[in-house]
């Protein structure tokens, strides 16, 4: 009977060790993007870390946005896009992060 219960407890374990040790699969978390697709902020300051655009889709990105006369622009060590843009007839400053945050100076 021992026997028998001990085969029946293994067989038990190791099935059920397999479901166990599964993770279950990663969960969409607000501002948690890697890049911001949904057109709005996720942010009102630029967000620091490793930004892949380039300059030319930064400069896009920023137009994008509703700016014009994109210039001058340079990404500082935090990883954001940072240069001077227009809108609405007026000159700011303007960044841009590896999110796609478009954020003007405040």
């Amino acid at each position: 009977m021992t026997r028998t219960l001990l085969f029946i407890l293994t067989a038990v374990s190791l099935a059920a060790g397999p479901v166990a040790a599964q993770t279950p699969p990663a969960t969409d978390r607000p501002n948690n993007s890697a890049i911001n697709s949904s057109g709005q902020n996720n942010s009102n300051k630029p967000v620091a870390g490793a930004n892949s655009f380039t300059e030319g889709q930064a400069k896009s990105k920023i137009e994008d946005a509703g700016f014009t006369n994109v210039t001058s622009l340079k990404k500082d060590d935090s990883g954001v896009w940072r240069g001077k843009a227009s809108k609405n007839g007026s000159s700011t400053d303007v960044s841009l992060d590896f999110q796609g945050n478009v954020n003007p100076a405040k």
